[in-house]
């Protein structure tokens, strides 16, 4: 199968053109009539991953390796590193960013969380939960995995949740929801959410769009390559 006929198949299931301005996705390494062996699905390129990859490999991202002007390409360093590895093993990199957001990561985590969508502005999704705040942070946390919330208890009850899956802290002063879930949240974010009654709940970055190759899986199960799933890994760490 060529790369551009992957690309477009992509590009049907969740168009590149609706991705936001700033954004970077699509076809980043290889060109279009590459012949492609197989297909790796990853949050992110990084060293670890890079090495398990075949030769003749496409990977697609949620996050973009390339996002601001490259004005240099040093091999020593990321992400030139990494671009520098992915050629040298003809291997192809497409990222599916904030239109992968828009079409299917937000609801896909709002699914996990036995969630249903009652209405999608943009970047964010809004959903009726209709809980204490404590039992949806407990919940949260256990559907998640995730050990640690940080959270901003501007009310103890939530009747509606709003949902960004990634770093949605930018977003806050239009959120109209009860208690906003998204991740990399800054401490001013959180004090503008406190004095505006809006509680918070940070899910992580990394921990909240995990997700992304098993939800992009789903729509790939038909088309003749084999699809791995092979997350790169947080670097962060907890003690």
């Amino acid at each position: 199968m060529t790369l551009g006929a992957l690309y477009d198949f992509l590009d049907t299931l969740s168009p590149f053109a609706t991705q936001a301005s700033w954004d970077n996705s699509g076809l980043l390494i290889g060109s279009r009539e590459d012949e492609i062996e197989q297909i790796y699905l990853s949050l992110d390129v990084d060293s670890a991953l890079l090495e398990e990859v075949t030769p003749h490999s496409l990977i697609i991202t949620h996050h973009p390796l390339i996002f601001g002007g490259l004005k240099q390409l040093n091999f020593a360093k990321y992400p030139a590193n990494l671009i520098q590895m992915m050629i040298q093993k003809k291997i192809g990199l497409i990222a599916m960013h904030t239109n992968f957001d828009l079409s299917h990561l937000n609801a896909y985590v709002a699914s996990l969380l036995d969630f249903k969508i009652t209405e999608s502005k943009e970047f964010v999704s809004y959903c009726d939960v209709n809980q204490s705040l404590d039992d949806l942070a407990l919940h949260v946390k256990r559907v998640l995995g995730i050990e640690h919330l940080r959270i901003v208890k501007a009310k103890e009850w939530v009747g509606r949740c709003a949902i960004t899956t990634g770093a949605g802290g930018d977003l806050i002063s239009k959120i109209e929801a009860d208690c906003f879930l998204s991740g990399d949240l800054k401490y001013h974010q959180a004090m503008e959410a406190k004095e505006n009654n809006l509680s918070l709940i940070d899910i992580g970055h990394f921990e909240s769009e995990r997700y992304f190759p098993e939800c992009l899986a789903n729509y790939l199960k038909n088309l003749p390559l084999k699809a791995i799933m092979s997350n790169s890994k947080n670097p962060f760490e907890y003690k």
